[in-house]
């Protein structure tokens, strides 16, 4: 089923990947997907509610350290029966952030990495003139052979697409 998915990718794309250079491929490509993936979360999590739960959390624990401080113990529990609340109300938007868009975001993003590892594998994607302790993590993560001065398909695509998504959630004021 993904071989005919891969296939179908290929004459799609095929000749934009045989006449960019890889590094713009997959730019390109973190691109769209991060921002993508933001306009998902976006659209499936309630951003006022995110933000209010964000404004209470930060009140509470203003709260739980005044009293503290004060070693008012029953302030502390009352502090910290607000807190079990907050957590409720914080996990139940968790699960329509995090699940929603999961549903929709997954299966696109394990056919897109099949297939660009198809054409990418081994290939250094961006080579730093020094060598960069964060490629190591990203060689760990798929045993690559590439050097540690060089980034492959997989780190370029991931930091490109945080990159892309923290600047859209900054400008959508996403929480």
């Amino acid at each position: 089923m993904l071989e005919g998915i891969y296939i179908a990718l290929d004459e799609l794309f095929g000749p934009l990947l045989r006449s960019l250079h890889p590094m713009w491929v997959v730019t390109i490509s973190g691109a769209i997907l991060g921002a993508f993936f933001v306009f998902l979360n976006y659209v499936f999590v309630d951003q006022e509610k995110m933000k209010r739960l964000q404004k209470m959390a930060k009140e509470i624990q203003e709260e739980f350290k005044k009293a503290q401080e004060l070693g008012d113990e029953k302030k502390l529990r009352k502090v910290q029966q607000k807190q079990i609340e907050l957590l409720k109300l914080q996990n139940e938007l968790m699960k329509d952030a995090f699940f929603k868009p999961m549903l929709i975001s997954w299966p696109i993003i394990i056919v897109f990495w099949g297939w660009l590892r198809r054409w990418y594998m081994e290939v250094a994607i961006v080579k730093y003139p020094f060598n960069f302790f964060l490629f190591d993590i990203f060689h760990k993560m798929y045993h690559s052979a590439l050097k540690p001065d060089e980034l492959g398909y997989f780190g370029w695509y991931f930091l490109t697409s945080y990159v892309v998504g923290s600047i859209l959630r900054k400008i959508l004021d996403m929480a």
